[in-house]
């Protein structure tokens, strides 16, 4: 896999409870994923040091972020600074598409 370029299916795919992580690309500054949620699915609250976008390419989802909550649907994004306590709830099956700077290595 080229660290610059990636194919439909690349990268290295994990099973999680009502969700799966694909890694698209990664280098040290920068890391791409896509998250896929089935209906009902939770990204559980958590904070990290890494800052965060997301962009909600399929579905819609429940999105809370430092205690304040939004839902926020296909097309739609959302930006988490460092540290910050944050989760989802997919409210259909979708996908979220998320960069972190610097790159999560727990990921890998």
């Amino acid at each position: 896999m080229s660290p610059l370029f990636a194919q439909p299916g690349d990268g290295k795919h994990t099973e999680l409870d009502g969700s799966s992580r694909r890694v698209i690309l990664d280098l040290p500054e920068l890391m791409l994923v896509e998250f896929t949620f089935e209906a009902g699915g939770i990204g559980a609250l958590h904070s990290h040091p890494h800052l965060q976008t997301s962009y909600v390419a399929e579905g819609v989802f429940e999105v809370t972020i430092d205690g304040v909550t939004q839902t926020i649907g296909k097309g739609g994004a959302y930006i988490v600074p460092s540290g910050l306590v944050h989760g989802v709830k997919a409210l259909e099956a979708g996908k979220l598409i998320d960069s972190f700077t610097p790159r999560r290595d727990d990921f890998l």
